[in-house]
């Protein structure tokens, strides 16, 4: 029943989201201006506004961003001359940047598996350590009880050997030790 209630509640939102969607939709259909061609532009900033160019500082240029390659050759431009994306930042540093980058964000997720792993491990390990301190427990208990139950027979065997020897007092004659004397 309270599952029903959720699927019903997450239904009409989802009908609301709709609705509040479909009305703020505009039907404008505007054709987008083809942006210009790299060669054309004539300064970093125009020419980065296009994420397909690429601006060298040697020759001030802008190029078509040579998509052949990840990190474009030294025979186009220079890493440390070559802008993209922001003009104020380098090829280079941008490359130093996102590996570094990188590097923390992976540090990061095999600290955290390895925590997570650590403590999965550790609650094992007491879940078990608690199982073997309960068995040890049962068996030292059965051990226990074992040793009184051996202990029990020797002492009505020995109670035995004594009472055919005379060396413990009869119980039934409660004046048996006034007559030995």
């Amino acid at each position: 029943m309270e599952n029903l209630n959720k699927i019903e509640s997450m239904f009409i939102i989802l009908v609301i989201c709709v609705v509040v969607t479909r009305g703020s939709i505009t039907t404008t259909h505007s054709t987008p201006t083809p942006p210009k061609p790299c060669a054309a532009q004539t300064s970093c900033e125009t020419c980065l506004t296009n994420v397909s160019c690429l601006w060298c500082q040697t020759n001030a240029t802008c190029m078509d961003y040579p998509v052949s390659y990840v990190i474009p050759p030294s025979s186009v431009c220079k890493l440390s001359k070559a802008r993209w994306g922001v003009c104020w930042v380098n090829f280079e540093a941008l490359i130093i940047a996102m590996a570094v980058v990188g590097g923390v964000v992976l540090l990061v997720v095999t600290v955290c598996c390895c925590w997570c792993c650590y403590r999965c491990g550790r609650s094992r390990r007491l879940s078990r350590q608690d199982l073997y301190e309960e068995e040890y427990t049962r068996k030292r208990e059965q051990i226990r009880q074992r040793s009184d139950e051996r202990k029990a027979e020797r002492k009505t065997r020995h109670d035995e050997i004594r009472k055919k020897y005379g060396l413990i007092p009869d119980s039934d004659h409660p004046y048996s030790k006034f007559e030995n004397e």
